[in-house]
C-alpha cells in the first residue's frame, strides 16, 4: 500500500503545462498572465455536510473541483490552478482511482491545472482553492447592484435540493426528475463562460451555493439595496408536480422550496442595468444556457421582498443554508 507521498504521487501529480513549478516541492510556482489581478477561492467539503458518504467517487471528485470554480465564474474571472488537500479515513485506491478521474476530468474541461495539494489521515474531508485571474477593475462583485436593475438567474435552481430530498428518501420524483436532480446535485457545472460574458454587462453576482433567497439577500446587503421578487418569473420545472388528476400540490410546493431556499445549485444570479435586457437574450443563446429575469432592485432596506402571481407579498421561513444557523 503506498505511503502518503506515493499516493499523490500516483493519483494526483499530473503534468501542469500552465505552471513554472508544480506538484513536487514546498510550493508551486505561477505566474499571472501580464496585467491581470488574481482571484482566490477556497471551499470545504465534509462527508455527511457537503455530500452522501456513499456518493460515487467520481462525481465527488468533479463536485469537489466544480464548486470552487463555481465562485471565480461569480467574480467573472478565468479559471487557471487549483490545490487540493484532503483527509482520507483509510487508503482505498480503487475509491482515490475514480475520484482522481472525475476530479481532472473537470479540470481538463475547464482548463486548469492541480498544482499542489497535502493529504492526512482523518474523517473525509475535502479543501480545494481555485485561482483564477481577471483584469484590474474587471471583476464581478456583489457590491454594484443599483435601484432599477434586474435580476437575473442561470439554469433551473432547486434541482439538486430536489435530488438531495429523492436519495434521502423525503420525495418521490416522476421520471426522468430523479436522474436530472440527482446529476444537478452531484455534477454541476461551473458558469464560467457566462461570468466572463457577464464582464461589462452585470452590475453585481453571486453563485448560488446556500440558497436563492439567502445569497440574494447576501448580494443586497452588500450593495445597500432591496430586492423584488416574483414568483411567477422562476423558472418552471415543467411536469414535476403533473396536472389533472395526477397534480401532486405537496411536490410542487417543496420545487418551491428547494426553488428558493435548497442550495446547492452553482448557478448564477447577477444583477444587470434595464438597458442590458436584450444583451442577456444574446448571451443566452450564444452559450445555450437558460437565462431568467426574476425580479428587480429596489431602494430601501437590503432585504428580499417575494411577490405571489397577484403581487402579494408572501413570506418564506426558509431562505437558505447556515452551517452555524438554527
Amino acid at each position: 500500500m503506498p505511503g502518503e507521498f506515493g499516493l499523490i504521487a500516483k493519483y494526483f501529480a499530473r503534468p501542469t503545462p500552465s505552471a513554472v513549478l508544480g506538484p513536487g516541492d514546498d510550493c508551486a510556482l505561477l505566474q499571472p498572465s501580464p496585467g491581470c489581478q488574481l482571484a482566490v477561492t477556497t471551499d470545504m467539503l465534509v462527508a455527511g455536510v457537503h455530500f452522501l458518504p456513499d456518493t460515487d467517487p467520481g462525481r465527488l471528485g468533479w463536485k469537489t473541483l466544480a464548486v470552487n470554480l463555481s465562485d471565480l465564474a461569480a467574480m467573472g474571472a478565468r479559471a487557471r490552478w487549483v490545490t487540493l488537500a484532503g483527509a482520507l479515513p483509510t487508503v482505498d485506491e480503487a475509491w482515490l482511482a475514480k475520484f482522481a478521474d472525475g476530479l481532472f476530468a473537470c479540470a481538463r474541461e475547464f482548463g486548469v491545472d492541480v498544482v499542489g495539494g497535502d493529504t492526512t489521515r482523518g474523517p473525509l474531508n475535502l479543501c480545494l482553492t481555485a485561482i483564477g485571474e481577471v483584469e484590474p477593475g474587471r471583476a464581478l462583485r456583489r457590491d454594484g447592484a443599483r435601484p432599477g436593475d434586474e435580476i437575473w438567474v442561470s439554469g433551473r435552481p432547486g434541482l439538486a435540493a430536489l435530488g438531495l430530498a429523492h436519495l434521502q428518501g423525503r420525495v418521490s420524483l416522476p421520471e426522468p426528475w430523479p436522474r436530472l436532480c440527482v446529476a444537478a446535485l452531484e455534477k454541476p457545472r461551473p458558469r464560467l463562460a457566462l461570468g466572463q460574458a457577464l464582464v461589462g454587462v452585470a452590475s453585481a453576482a453571486i453563485d448560488i451555493s446556500d440558497g436563492l433567497l439567502g445569497d440574494l439577500g447576501h448580494l443586497c446587503r452588500r450593495s445597500g439595496v432591496g430586492a423584488a421578487l416574483r414568483l411567477v418569473q422562476l423558472p418552471q420545472l415543467r411536469d414535476l408536480a403533473g396536472s389533472g388528476d395526477s397534480y401532486d400540490a405537496d411536490l410542487r410546493r417543496l420545487a418551491l422550496e428547494c426553488q428558493l431556499a435548497g442550495g446547492d445549485d452553482y448557478e448564477l444570479l447577477f444583477t444587470v442595468p434595464a438597458a442590458q435586457h436584450t444583451r442577456l437574450g444574446a448571451i443566452a443563446a450564444e452559450l445555450e444556457l437558460p437565462l431568467w429575469c426574476i425580479g428587480e432592485i429596489v431602494a430601501g432596506e437590503p432585504t428580499v421582498t417575494v411577490f405571489d402571481p397577484d403581487g402579494q407579498a408572501v413570506e418564506f421561513a426558509r431562505k437558505g443554508y447556515d452551517h452555524f444557523g438554527q
